[in-house]
């Protein structure tokens, strides 16, 4: 009886980790929208930034944070997209945080891993946001909402 047992529960742990990993996965580098008054997308809820919080000036249409880690693989190549698509669109800025230099931001915006993107519209405030690598449609299609 005891084998069984043990047997179930190690069936029961592995599917849970499993269903885990999946989400965790699937969830990596989607963007999320944030409205003002009500927590969605983990954080930076009604937040504006300046640029001297961020070190360097606003874009004129909208900027793109991107919160990075040394030793961070995606962040590479998160900056290659944001880069890429930044370099389409007009007035777009992409900014590079140092998340261990900047952990007052970090603990603000509720920043859990590296890389996250926010994308802020022309003001400063927080539109949309994702955690880990995005798709490059995904980015076009956060910035394209901020500069509405």
């Amino acid at each position: 009886m005891t084998g069984t047992a043990g047997l179930v529960v190690l069936v029961v742990a592995l599917g849970g980790a499993t269903v885990f990993g999946l989400v965790w996965r699937w969830r990596g580098g989607r963007f999320r929208g944030v409205r003002r008054g009500g927590a969605v997308g983990g954080g930076a809820v009604g937040e504006v930034l300046s640029a001297a919080e961020l070190g360097e000036p606003l874009g004129e249409r909208a900027t793109v944070v991107q919160f990075s880690s040394a030793f961070c693989q995606p962040c590479r190549a998160t900056r290659r997209v944001v880069a890429e698509v930044a370099g389409m669109v007009d007035g777009v800025r992409q900014v590079e945080l140092d998340a261990e230099a900047n952990l007052g931001l970090v603990r603000r915006l509720n920043v859990l891993r590296t890389p996250t993107l926010l994308v802020l519209d022309a003001e400063g405030a927080v539109v949309r946001r994702a955690a880990g690598l995005p798709r490059k449609a995904d980015v076009i299609a956060a910035i394209g909402e901020a500069v509405r």
